[in-house]
């Protein structure tokens, strides 16, 4: 299938371009709590992808490319996998896994969390905003909110969260949660439930998304939970709404 292989290959240059301009952070104190200073290059991967989606929302040529690509996909179907609807939370649950294994990240218990609980805020509020004003219809046809993708908007932002708490013990870990993410994408256009722009777009304000909530961490841990302190037990619940069902994710650490 060229135009998936296309897909991917686009995907794959996209997040591997914002890994490589995520800012080098100092680990010589690993306990205490790090964040991640704003820097306008941060903006130009997310933004990139974002706008790539927007202008698909009335471009007739990306309109046209969306539906060549989903013509060939369908064809190629042999039945629906929704492995999808599961690997978007793995990334994210990923980073409270290895801490429980012992292999410790960038942050403590609390400051990850708010970190991805921020971020889940982020993604929550766009997709769902997002979805009620641009009311784009689904490849499939089920209803109008494809744009922009929440499985791989939830997939993207937990896979800049797991890349930026072990870019520094081993960088293989952001690229397995970026491949997660992306898979999850291309398995939401298998699934004929987004078209490509719904996908890219996803990816970018999942990106996006993590990134504010690093930069948002230090004010957020100081005047809404107090001084940050390296807790080893806890509890984050964090929303999730797709566009038809509304959930959540449970984590505790012990």
């Amino acid at each position: 299938m060229k135009i998936a292989k296309l897909v991917f290959l686009f995907l794959l240059t996209a997040i591997t371009a914002s890994a490589q301009n995520s800012p080098t952070i100092d680990t010589s104190a690993i306990a205490a709590p790090k964040n991640i200073k704003f820097n306008y290059k941060q903006l130009i991967i997310p933004s990139l992808l974002i706008g790539y989606g927007v202008v698909g929302l009335g471009s007739d040529g990306l309109q046209g490319w969306n539906i060549d690509i989903r013509n060939e996909v369908v064809e190629d179907i042999d039945k629906k996998l929704t492995i999808d609807d599961f690997l978007q939370y793995t990334p994210a649950v990923s980073v409270y896994a290895l801490n429980a294994f012992g292999v410790k990240g960038k942050n403590n218990f609390k400051d990850r969390s708010i970190v991805l609980g921020t971020s889940m805020v982020f993604v929550f509020t766009t997709v769902t905003a997002l979805k009620k004003i641009t009311k784009e219809e689904r490849p499939d046809g089920s209803n109008n909110a494809s744009f922009p993708s929440g499985h791989t908007a939830l997939a993207f932002a937990g896979a800049e969260f797991l890349y930026q708490e072990y870019k520094d013990v081993s960088v293989w870990y952001g690229v397995a949660g970026y491949a997660a993410a992306t898979t999850t994408g291309l398995f939401r256009i298998y699934n004929n439930k987004h078209w490509l722009t719904d996908v890219v777009a996803g990816a970018g304000f999942g990106i996006l998304s993590t990134k504010a909530a690093y930069w948002l961490q230090p004010y957020i841990s100081k005047h809404i939970f107090g001084s940050s302190a390296n807790k080893s037990t806890g509890a984050l619940f964090a929303p999730y709404y797709d566009g038809k069902q509304m959930g959540g994710s449970f984590v505790m650490s012990f």
